[in-house]
């Protein structure tokens, strides 16, 4: 019996694993999802400011400041997936060394 309960380990550890691998993934996909978001905001946000700026708009400041408060909602969200997935052991988010995505060979490179 000693090697069936040793099977029986192994299959929950690799069961376990994947249930974690899951939700990492899916921590992940809501950050993504949260950037998109965001992103979109942002340029209908830059429309609605260049058209306010130019005349063109009738949407007003009020337009304005509705998307300036889903940006803002939408950035929280992103930051509570964010939140999960490091909180997952995922990690790597796209600023985690906080150097811009600067690192030691673009600094070499002003050093030839």
């Amino acid at each position: 019996m000693g090697l069936l309960d040793k099977v029986k380990a192994q299959a929950t550890q690799v069961a376990g694993r994947a249930q974690e691998a899951g939700r990492a993934g899916q921590a992940k996909l809501e950050e993504v999802q949260a950037k998109r978001r965001i992103d979109a905001l942002l340029r209908e946000l830059g429309e609605a400011v260049y058209a306010e700026q130019t005349g063109g708009g009738s949407a007003g400041s009020g337009a304005v400041a509705r998307l300036v408060d889903e940006i803002r909602a939408a950035k929280a969200d992103q930051d509570a997936a964010y939140a999960r997935e490091v909180a997952q052991g995922e990690g790597g988010g796209p600023d985690e060394a906080g150097d811009g995505g600067q690192d030691a060979a673009t600094d070499d490179a002003g050093e030839s």
